[in-house]
């Protein structure tokens, strides 16, 4: 009877086994073929040797039945210039993937181009193809390629990349670490030379000579190496100008934007003069700095001479703290210039801060020519002037702000600082701030209100122009 039982048990489990078996399907794939978020990927100028961001698309499976990816493989395999992740793994070659119904997976690419010595843009494209249900589909992979001059200083192991002379600018010149102007030594950059610079990464001029020569039409432009459209406004991309103890220095022409100090200036050479200026700035805009437009710093006690800037037909705006700051005192001169607020961020103040102390050191210097004329000092906040001095016999503080428009929930009136005209609360009516236009309307606060007797040396406006007489407040005439 046992066995009976036993038997029929066994012949009911391998019946089930069998009826379940026969009523499972097999699996059935998709036959339609893929989707492709976008059926090109394109990288904006690419610099040699540095690798890009990475860009990414999407595969679409949009029937309702899984589909199965033969092959998915990068054309130019492991010679390309391109490298592709697919769902979270790199390689050349995948097989046999699937995507469920209504489902989707991420294609992520970079690309690194190679050198070719050359001066002209390159463009280097290769495909990612996709086998499915017997059909071939691609999506295009394309980059834009320069050539360039490559400066790298390492600090921490005294690699250090010195220049003087005159640099080319037949290519880019890109800049990891710094690149450094030594101890009593020149450099010249040339008209059109274009400055790409790595995070964090400075130009350093260490007790030399450093001379930015651009033209009208022609400017140096400074920013960082990143070229794809969503760097186009980031600030803090990279360091900036930063000046030890330099010795007399000009900038003419450049762009300067996105930094982080777009001019630093710590100390001057004690070879200098005392009338010398460290750094003479003329028709030139900086845009966006994360901290500040220019930073003129002589809080160490250590400078044998402190900092001296001149600034003409120049633009500072939308700095993330000060479009100019003075700490430690020092002398500076700034004729027909703006110095812009509207800057974003919790950390923004007074477009101009001017002190003559650093509490840090305990410095206290002079400040023999604290003089700005015919220029607008005008942004978001109530006060767009700051000014914190500490008196002493020893020290001279001299002032003269005269002829500027200026944004001041309160009307300052020393006399020692606020010399003849100058204009409170106005607007200047900018045409775009966001966009970087600083013309403007004929209801502006601006026009006909500089004082001739300071002059610009170029008898011009920043684009060139004839100043109107009287000539207008600012770097741009009506």
């Amino acid at each position: 009877m046992k066995k009976h039982i036993i038997f029929s048990f066994y012949l009911i489990v391998i019946g089930f086994g069998l009826s379940t078996t026969s009523c499972k399907k097999p699996l059935s794939y998709s036959k339609s073929n893929l989707s492709f978020s976008q059926d090109t990927v394109i990288f904006d100028t690419i610099f040699t040797t540095i690798g890009s961001v990475t860009k990414r698309f999407k595969i679409y499976n949009n029937d309702s039945k899984t589909l199965k990816i033969d092959q998915i493989s990068l054309a130019g395999g492991s010679n390309s210039n391109f490298r592709i992740n697919v769902d979270g793994s790199p390689g050349t070659n995948f097989a046999n993937l699937e995507i469920e119904s209504k489902d989707s997976l991420f294609v992520f690419v970079d690309v690194t181009i190679d050198p070719n010595n050359g001066t002209t843009p390159l463009i280097v494209e290769d495909q990612v193809i996709f086998s499915t249900n017997g059909t071939e589909q691609s999506v295009e992979l394309v980059a834009w390629g320069q050539d360039a001059y490559f400066h790298y200083s390492i600090f921490s192991i005294d690699s250090l990349d010195l220049n003087e002379g005159v640099w080319p600018n037949d290519k880019p010149h890109v800049i990891y670490g710094a690149a450094i102007i030594d101890e009593g030594k020149t450099l010249d950059i040339q008209a059109g030379t274009q400055i790409y610079m790595h995070k964090n990464a400075l130009l350093y001029n260490f007790k030399g000579t450093l001379n930015i020569n651009g033209t009208l039409g022609n400017e140096v432009t400074i920013q960082g190496d990143r070229l794809e459209a969503f760097y186009d406004d980031v600030a803090g991309q990279y360091y900036g100008i930063y000046m030890v103890e330099a010795r007399p220095s000009s900038i003419n022409y450049a762009i300067i934007k996105n930094a982080t100090s777009g001019i630093h200036i710590n100390g001057a050479n004690g070879s200098n003069l005392p009338t010398d200026y460290t750094l003479t700035v003329t028709n030139t805009k900086i845009e966006n700095s994360a901290s500040y437009g220019m930073f003129l710093y002589n809080g160490d006690a250590s400078f044998a001479q402190a900092g001296r800037l001149k600034a003409e037909n120049t633009i500072i705006s939308q700095s993330g703290i000060h479009a100019l700051i003075v700490l430690g005192g020092g002398d500076y001169n700034f004729n027909h210039c703006n110095l812009l607020g509207y800057g974003s961020g919790d950390a923004v103040s007074a477009s101009v801060g001017v002190s003559n102390f650093f509490n840090g050191t305990g410095v206290v210097r002079s400040i023999n020519e604290g003089t700005i004329t015919n220029s607008v000092l005008y942004g978001n906040q109530d006060y767009e002037f700051a000014i914190d001095t500490i008196g002493d016999p020893a020290i001279t503080l001299n002032f003269h702000m005269e002829n500027n428009l200026i944004k001041s929930e309160e009307i300052l009136s020393d006399p020692s600082i606020f010399i003849g005209n100058n204009y409170w609360n106005e607007s200047p009516v900018f045409k775009d701030i966001y966009s970087y236009d600083f013309g403007y309307w004929s209801t502006s606060g601006l026009i006909g209100r500089a004082n001739p007797t300071f002059p610009t040396a170029f008898g011009v406006d920043i684009n060139g122009a004839a100043l109107n007489s009287p000539p207008d407040i600012g770097a741009i005439k009506y």
